[in-house]
């Protein structure tokens, strides 16, 4: 298959979206002051990449736009040559710091390609999930809390419900509005005000990891205002059917541990450390872990590759012995934890997360069938445990894409690929690029890839379904 450039200039296009724009705008109460960007120095300087930034106020709840507003501080590197359109950009997590992200690393030569003909835009998340921004923050503290064990019935299922709300409440009552108001749907609302107060009549998008899930929420709520739109190392927020694609998640997981346990032919080995583990936590230097913990920390080893093998080998053989996990134990900084959850505060209004013990129990039991040998160890339904008795209902819920949007682009690795596919599959004509190896996320570690999206985000040069870099 070749390439295939999309036709995005039509006769009467552009005046079609630029008039879809002014209807958008002119129905947000947003005033002509609030709606435009006015660049000049960041808090902390421009970095050694000439980094601008501007402040634009918001709704802190876009259901209620006549309410009380925020500040979204964005930020820019300007093109380096003659400018045709500007490319917005978030690095994952999720987390506050985007502009820092580009102004102080790598990301920004990475960009350098995009940049001779466009601006690359970023703006740091409302609320600084994970590590607040220069955007209006919710001063939370959530780090060093081990990820909830599943509670093996009721009683436990309503002691780990009541923990969890009273962490969140008290989190909650530092901003109550935007403490509801943090779901990736809002995010992607920020973005097209983004794009408004830049007068652009669609957005060009690069999502990288959690990134990805607004993409997904931004094609959902606006597809007529989609020119280009990346899918770098994400997973699938796009499914019509949750349950169902939980057990496609497990599937997806699993494909590195496979991959290990094809290499030491020591799947039974395995099995039976995690079992022994479910049954009696393990050991595991100053704490122990159960069998879903083995299979997570493992998990996380065997993401690395080959070069990572012997080290997991030894561990489960050490595990086996001498019922030590010790070498299953991550380093620092999460030592001892075999997982520490994400603020939970994004994710807890993103992902549906179950409501009782028993369909706790019926999701597991869906997981491990369809993955034996990780269950629901590295997918999202372990990390909601989280969620439980979160305060706030999910305002963000999964659901599939509309139609109309034109063909996206998606990138990624052994486990990232599958899932990430069967988004950009619901939209004719997409395409996919692939990397048989471990890792994260794509632009940034491999030059192939990012030639390929520099080119769609730039040309719309769609790269052939299964690409491979």
């Amino acid at each position: 298959m070749c390439e295939r450039r999309i036709r995005d200039n039509l006769p009467g296009m552009p005046k079609i979206l630029s008039l879809a724009a002014g209807v958008a705008l002119a129905a947000n109460p947003l005033t002509a002051a609030e709606a435009s960007l006015s660049w000049g120095d960041c808090p902390g300087g421009p970095g050694t990449v000439g980094m601008e930034c501007a402040a634009l106020q918001v709704p802190v709840d876009w259901d209620r736009p006549d309410g009380r507003r925020i500040t979204l501080m964005v930020g820019r590197l300007p093109a380096t040559g003659p400018k045709q359109g500007s490319v917005q950009v978030n690095l994952g997590g999720p987390m506050g710091m985007n502009i820092d992200l580009l102004r102080s690393y790598g990301g920004a030569d990475a960009f350098a390609g995009l940049r001779r003909t466009m601006d690359i835009i970023t703006w740091d998340l409302r609320g600084g999930p994970n590590v607040p921004g220069m955007s209006t923050n919710l001063p939370c503290e959530w780090t060093g809390v081990r990820q909830p064990r599943v509670p093996r019935d009721q009683a436990a299922f309503d002691a780990l419900a009541k923990a969890n709300r009273a962490a969140a409440e008290r989190c909650r009552a530092k901003d109550p509005e935007l403490f509801a108001a943090m779901d990736s749907g809002s995010h992607a609302r920020d973005l097209d005000a983004v794009r408004r107060a830049l007068g652009e009549p669609a957005v060009n998008f690069y999502g990288a990891s959690y990134g990805g899930f607004i993409g997904q929420a931004y094609a959902r709520l606006f597809p007529e205002h989609v020119r280009s739109m990346v899918l770098d190392g994400t997973w699938n927020h796009s499914a019509s059917n949750w349950d169902r694609e939980l057990g496609r998640l497990a599937r997806d997981v699993q494909g590195s541990v496979t991959r290990f346990l094809d290499w030491c032919d020591c799947a039974p080995l395995w099995q039976r450390v995690v079992a022994r583990a479910q049954r009696t936590p393990m050991r595991a230097g100053s704490t122990t872990y159960d069998g879903n913990e083995i299979r997570a920390t493992g998990l996380q080893l065997a993401r690395r590759g080959e070069a990572s093998y012997p080290k997991l080998l030894a561990a489960l053989q050490k595990a086996a012995a001498h019922g030590d996990a010790s070498g299953f134990v991550p380093e620092p900084p999460n030592a001892p934890f075999p997982a520490t959850p994400s603020p939970g505060v994004v994710e807890c209004l993103d992902w549906p997360h179950p409501t009782s013990q028993r369909q706790l129990r019926q999701q597991v039991r869906r997981m491990e069938a369809a993955a034996p040998y990780t269950g629901a160890a590295g997918t999202i339904q372990l990390a909601v445990l989280s969620c439980i008795g979160w305060p706030v209902p999910v305002r963000n819920a999964p659901a599939a894409l509309p139609d109309g949007l034109p063909p996206l682009l998606m990138a990624g690795n052994w486990t990232e690929y599958d899932a990430a596919l069967r988004v950009v599959d619901q939209v004719p004509g997409s395409g996919s690029i692939y990397h048989d190896g471990p890792g994260h996320t794509l632009y940034q570690s491999s030059v192939c890839a990012r030639t390929k999206i520099d080119s769609y985000l730039m040309d719309l040069v769609v790269p052939p379904r299964g690409t491979r870099c």
